[in-house]
């Protein structure tokens, strides 16, 4: 009777993320950020492919925010030490790459972005958290 519409479609994605976040521990929300990275990024590249710049920049803003608020601004220097400075270099690395990207165009640097963070998000997710006792 009712075909799903774009706005339907986005308000179920954006409860069923919502849902997940209020579920998860800081393990899982970490390896929801980088999966929220490297999607915005595949997301980015899509709309650079299309000529979509409006959805290019969005994209990019999206994946910029989860990488500098969410990956970069978690860090803890003081309990990670040099493990710590070195993802935040990378961070700031994987920032300046997407900006230059929304820039210039630049498909490659998007790919970059991604070939960067994807082997951190798998092996995040290899890792089994600890439990504490209760």
């Amino acid at each position: 009777m009712f075909a799903p519409h774009r706005s339907q479609t986005a308000a179920y994605h954006r409860v069923n993320v919502e849902t997940g976040i209020s579920a998860a521990d800081p393990h899982r929300l970490v390896a929801m950020l980088y999966d929220g990275a490297i999607d915005a990024i595949s997301a980015a590249r899509g709309a650079l492919q299309r000529g979509d710049v409006p959805g290019k920049g969005v994209a990019i803003s999206k994946a910029v925010r989860i990488v500098e608020e969410g990956l970069r601004g978690g860090l803890n220097p003081q309990a990670g030490g040099q493990l710590a400075d070195n993802l935040g270099a990378l961070y700031a690395y994987v920032t300046r790459r997407l900006t230059h990207a929304n820039l210039h165009n630049d498909d490659a640097a998007l790919r970059e972005c991604i070939e960067l963070l994807t082997p951190l998000r798998d092996a995040w997710k290899m890792i089994t958290p600890q439990r504490q006792a209760a």
